[in-house]
């Protein structure tokens, strides 16, 4: 499936992912706080319709994700459930929920 993507690669290939239909006229930042191995900061921005992501902290994010990277990597791959992930603590939002809870529909999921 996707068993060697890393953050890094999947935040490179993120942008690509957007469905720009769903993202009408989102204008907003999000940072990821990723914990423990490959971990990091990334933040991705929407906003004309396209995304960009970058390494880093983002000065105003909308939204902040926070988890630790292999389970950010399953989220965002589909191999696990963001709202079980929320349930069960794997999965920390902070800022704007109606965000958070458009962000999966706003993005492609990777097919490895």
């Amino acid at each position: 499936m996707n068993e060697a993507i890393t953050p890094q690669q999947l935040f490179d290939r993120m942008p690509g992912y957007l469905d720009a239909a769903k993202a009408g006229d989102l204008n907003a930042t999000i940072q990821f706080d990723l914990s423990g191995p490959e971990g990091g900061r990334w933040y991705v921005t929407i906003a004309n319709g396209q995304a960009t992501a970058s390494v880093g902290e983002a000065e105003a994010p909308r939204l902040t994700v926070s988890a630790s990277a292999g389970d950010a990597v399953k989220i965002l791959t589909g191999e696990m459930e963001a709202t079980t992930a929320f349930m069960t603590r794997k999965l920390q939002l902070k800022g704007d929920m109606s965000l958070a809870l458009r962000l999966q529909s706003l993005f492609h999921r990777p097919s490895s």
